[in-house]
């Protein structure tokens, strides 16, 4: 009979302890959306700054985000403490990033790109030092196969949840004016305190993971591990691929409801639509898991979604129920895609483990993050040229010429589709299954 974890965790985790750790989550994923999506146009029309200030601005804020990722998950890996290697640097980022969001998200009305560049590289550094910790401490909670989809499913629930939220509350007070209490500035207080608040649920409420390290690893050996870890480069590769493949329709969302629809007003709605379902997704994800594995239950989430989006350029202007539906559809999918592979990342770490014999979450977490921010910035890369090439302008509506707005659809629908089957390729015959996961849990637990 296996002997009870030090650290006071299990494989059957109490649902109490997986709800505390998941909590932070919710104001974490709030500012993510206004980040990527409502601050630029904030300052460049609402603070005043030129577009080239401003994108210039959030172009040094990228590069400082992508230096940030390997440095703290080596940093989160190495830093072990008496309050605990994934507690301390988790709970250190806390009022940095609460802090620079405040800053960042209700500035002067004389802000200049200074100060936008600032703090947001300060925002930058505090929100990488909490998710990284965050996510590694989630993959060491359970050492099961199924307990980790549980905790992640909570998770991304919650993450989903912090998404509505940023997508509401900006638009109750409205952020065209820079001058008064904002809408972005009440979402900049709302995290502010929520952050810190549910951050210390976490930090007090959650045990510190026990750590199954026998031996420290220098990095040039970590990078051979990590090149060797077959099913690792496996997942990431099928990560950021189905990453691109979401990433492409929601940079053009907005377009597409606006232009191909013409229904510029129910953006909004259509959007928190697409949200809401995917929040009821995650449970259904996380049961499809159990039934039949995580790598098939991805497969077949994404080859439903594929099916849906094929149907997308037969629409037409004014089509909007039957749009409704595919994204009430598709917004269900994405829980597969929120909930699965975190899951399925934790699985892979332990082929590390087991062969290095270091944990060493944290820089598995780092670089999935880079998968991710290079996914959603090469999605850009791809979608715009590709509407340019044809023509299409924003904001000119339906009435523009009918080859940009097949173009549109195409690019919106078709392109992912595409991607999502290279994804789902790498996926169906994934190597590392229950039973497989078990066995390196056993090697890893006896040593």
């Amino acid at each position: 009979m296996r002997a009870p974890d030090p650290s006071g965790t299990s494989d059957k985790t109490p649902l109490a302890r997986v709800v505390a750790y998941a909590l932070p989550a919710i104001p974490l994923a709030a500012l993510t959306l206004p980040l990527y999506i409502l601050l630029p146009a904030f300052y460049s029309e609402a603070v005043g700054l030129s577009l080239a200030a401003t994108g210039a601005a959030l172009v040094a804020m990228r590069i400082f985000d992508a230096v940030n990722d390997p440095l703290i998950g080596l940093v989160a890996d190495k830093w072990r403490t008496p309050f605990g290697r994934r507690r301390r640097l988790f709970a250190l980022s806390l009022p940095v990033c609460a802090l620079a969001a405040f800053m960042l998200f209700w500035p002067p009305v004389d802000a200049g790109p200074f100060y936008l560049a600032g703090w947001g590289m300060l925002l930058s550094l505090g929100y990488t030092a909490a998710v990284i910790p965050f996510f590694a401490w989630g993959a060491e909670m359970a050492g099961d196969y199924r307990s980790r989809s549980t905790i992640t499913g909570w998770r991304e629930g919650f993450t989903l949840t912090g998404t509505l939220i940023a997508i509401a509350l900006p638009f109750t007070l409205g952020f065209d004016d820079a001058s008064g209490f904002h809408g972005l500035a009440l979402l900049g207080v709302a995290i502010a305190i929520a952050l810190p608040a549910l951050g210390a649920v976490t930090v007090f409420a959650v045990p510190e993971p026990h750590e199954h390290t026998r031996e420290a690893v220098d990095w040039r050996a970590g990078l051979g591990h990590l090149r060797q870890n077959t099913p690792f480069l496996r997942l990431i590769a099928a990560f950021f691929v189905n990453g691109m493949a979401n990433g492409i329709p929601a940079t053009l969302f907005l377009f597409f409801v606006g232009d191909y629809l013409g229904a510029e007003a129910l953006q909004g709605p259509l959007l928190f639509l697409y949200f809401a379902c995917g929040v009821a997704g995650v449970p259904l994800a996380t049961w499809a898991s159990r039934r039949v594995g995580k790598h098939r239950a991805w497969a077949l989430g994404m080859i439903a979604a594929c099916i849906i989006f094929a149907t997308v350029p037969l629409l037409s202007e004014g089509d909007i129920a039957a749009f409704a539906v595919i994204c009430a559809a598709t917004g269900l999918l994405v829980g597969f895609d929120l909930a699965i592979p975190p899951a399925m990342q934790a699985d892979v770490i332990d082929v590390d483990t087991a062969a290095s014999g270091e944990q060493r979450s944290g820089i598995y977490f780092a670089a999935w993050s880079l998968a991710t921010k290079l996914s959603l910035a090469l999605a850009v890369g791809l979608a715009f040229p590709l509407l340019d090439l044809f023509g299409f302008e924003a904001g000119a509506g339906p009435a523009q010429d009918p080859g940009a707005l097949t173009a549109l659809a195409v690019t919106y629908a078709l392109v992912p589709v595409a991607l999502k089957s290279g994804a789902i390729a790498l996926m169906w015959n994934f190597p590392l299954d229950e039973t497989r996961q078990s066995e390196l849990r056993a090697s890893i637990e006896r040593d």
